[in-house]
């Protein structure tokens, strides 16, 4: 549904399916061609509907929605940011300062590392959409110190 590229080319992307159980997988550019997909981990497959990816450029942090338990609403921002080792951390719902009772989707931020865009629904099927943004200062004040 969503694909999203790091400044070196790697894809991150998301799969429907229907019963929307697919994690979120990524795929690497090595020597001119793409590899098989692979999981980012565990932690991007919980809940159902793991979606929307946004990678930073630089492949540092990863913000997607999912429907988990103990979220806000239908669907939730969530980010993981990655280790110096290159694993993935634990999503993290990233708060009522973004989340609500309603869904909130695709995420992305801005070119200038700014601002989170995304939108928030309150009806299904896309029929009530707005567009949200908000001071990205949100991903640094959520990574883990």
């Amino acid at each position: 549904m969503r694909l999203s590229a790091s400044a070196n080319g790697t894809y991150y992307f998301d799969t429907y399916t229907k019963k929307l159980d697919t994690p979120i997988r990524y795929s690497r550019l090595i020597n001119g061609k793409y590899e098989q997909p692979k999981s980012l981990g565990p932690q991007f497959g919980i809940g159902r509907y793991n979606a929307h990816p946004y990678i930073a450029p630089d492949e540092s942090y990863i913000i997607f929605d999912s429907v988990r338990d103990g979220g806000y609403g239908s669907s939730d921002l969530y980010i993981s940011f990655r280790a110096t080792d290159g694993s993935w951390g634990p999503a993290i719902n990233m708060g009522d300062k973004i989340n609500t009772a309603a869904s909130e989707k695709n995420p992305s931020v801005s070119p200038d590392g700014k601002f989170i865009f995304f939108d928030w629904r309150t009806k299904p099927r896309n029929e009530d959409v707005t567009i949200y943004w908000v001071d990205a200062q949100i991903i640094e004040a959520l990574r883990p110190k």
